[in-house]
């Protein structure tokens, strides 16, 4: 009998959407901000249509600012986690929050790729999660440290993908009218 489907396929309803602390004032010293953003936001309009949830970080908001407002607009149904550890796992109640979405499968997008999103995906990756990183959804002040947190979290298991591969994932079918919409989403 042939297994139908592959564990690196991202499934939709086993998927939760992780952005990690794209906030205002890290903007001037990310290397791909605006990249990131618009990576972050096609997700985010597929998430919506295929019923995926997503859950916010914030890093230290008082010195860092809120989540971009675009992304706080387009993801009004996000639920936030403010945090000060670098790795979210480490924060009090971040794990059951995590676990009460009963999604196995956490979609990760952006920054720091190399100190936040690094130690969130290595921490949630020791507690059984499977990690998909968004490889065009994160980054650094320094590309070289994005590509060293990329190769990392690949050495540690983490599925590294783009966000176009993962919808299409999440959509499984072109001939319907939801993949109509996810089409409009990545043209």
């Amino acid at each position: 009998m042939f297994k139908l489907l592959h564990s690196f396929n991202a499934h939709a309803a086993q998927s939760l959407l992780l952005v990690i602390d794209i906030q205002d004032k890290l903007q001037p010293a990310m290397q791909r901000y605006e990249q990131v953003k618009q990576i972050t936001l096609q997700l985010a309009k597929a998430a919506d249509l295929l019923a995926v949830p997503t859950l916010i970080t914030q890093q230290y908001k008082q010195g860092l600012g809120e989540t971009d407002l675009q992304l706080q607009q387009q993801l009004n149904q996000a639920r936030y986690f403010d945090k000060t550890h670098f790795s979210a796992c480490k924060e009090p109640g971040f794990l059951q929050q995590i676990a009460a979405y009963e999604r196995p499968q956490i979609i990760v997008v952006g920054m720091e790729a190399h100190v936040c999103v690094l130690q969130t995906c290595l921490d949630l990756l020791a507690n059984g999660y499977q990690v998909f990183l968004i490889a065009d959804g994160v980054s650094s002040r320094n590309d070289l440290h994005r590509d060293l947190a990329i190769a990392q979290l690949r050495q540690a298991g983490a599925v590294i993908s783009c966000a176009e591969s993962v919808i299409f994932q999440w959509a499984e079918v072109a001939n319907t009218r939801l993949f109509k919409s996810v089409l409009e989403i990545v043209k």
